[in-house]
C-alpha cells in the first residue's frame, strides 16, 4: 500500500457521523381503499315515519334496530345498549366542566309586587298598616324581627353601622322588643 492509497477516502463507506440516505426511507402512501363495511355504513338510507320521509345513515338505522331488539328483551341488544350507555358516561365524566353552570332564569322581569308576596309568603315581613296611605298601589311593609336578626349575624367583619342606617332598619322593622341593634357611629 501506498502513501496515496492512506490519503483518498474508501469510496465504497459513509463517512464518518453522516448518513448514506439523508432523507430516511421514503414513507409508503397509507392506502385508501376502506372496507366493504366502511362504504355501506356512511350511505344515506330514505325513510319514512309517521308518513314523513327522511334521511339516515345506515349506522343510525342499525343503532336503532339495536334499540328496538334491546326493547323486545333480546339480550344481546340489551348488552350492546348497556355499553353504549357505560361509554357514554365515561365520556362525559372525562368532559364534564369543572365549573358548575351558572342557573339563569330568563322571562322573567323584576316586579316587586313579586317580591313582597314572597316576603308576605315566607314569613319575612309583614304588612305596615301605619303606612298604608302612602303608594296605595303597593303594600307597605316591615320586616320580621327574626329576619332582621338574622341578618344582622350574617355581618361579620362588615364597617359598624352608621347612625342612619340604624335608623333605617328600626323603620323597616316590626319590632316586638326583642331587636337589640348595636351602637351606631357618627356621620
Amino acid at each position: 500500500m501506498t502513501s496515496d492509497d492512506n490519503r483518498r477516502p474508501n469510496r465504497g463507506q459513509f463517512q464518518k457521523g453522516r448518513s448514506g440516505n439523508p432523507g430516511g426511507r421514503p414513507r409508503q402512501a397509507q392506502s385508501q381503499s376502506n372496507s366493504a363495511f366502511d362504504i355501506i355504513i356512511d350511505r344515506m338510507l330514505i325513510i319514512s315515519r309517521d308518513g314523513t320521509p327522511g334521511e339516515i345513515t345506515v349506522e343510525e338505522a342499525l343503532q336503532q334496530r339495536t334499540y328496538q331488539e334491546a326493547l323486545a328483551d333480546k339480550r344481546m341488544a340489551i348488552r350492546e345498549v348497556l355499553g353504549w350507555i357505560v361509554k357514554r358516561e365515561q365520556w362525559l365524566a372525562r368532559n364534564r366542566p369543572a365549573v358548575r353552570a351558572k342557573v339563569t332564569f330568563t322571562g322573567i322581569g323584576q316586579d316587586p309586587d313579586n317580591a313582597d308576596e314572597a316576603l308576605l309568603l315566607l314569613g319575612i315581613a309583614r304588612e305596615n298598616p301605619d303606612r298604608i296611605e302612602f303608594k296605595s298601589n303597593r303594600l307597605q311593609l316591615q320586616l320580621e324581627t327574626w329576619a332582621v336578626r338574622a341578618a344582622l349575624r350574617r355581618r361579620r367583619g362588615v364597617h359598624t353601622l352608621k347612625k342612619s342606617e340604624i335608623a333605617d332598619i328600626r323603620h323597616c322593622t316590626h319590632d316586638d322588643g326583642t331587636l337589640k341593634l348595636p351602637e351606631g357611629i357618627e356621620e
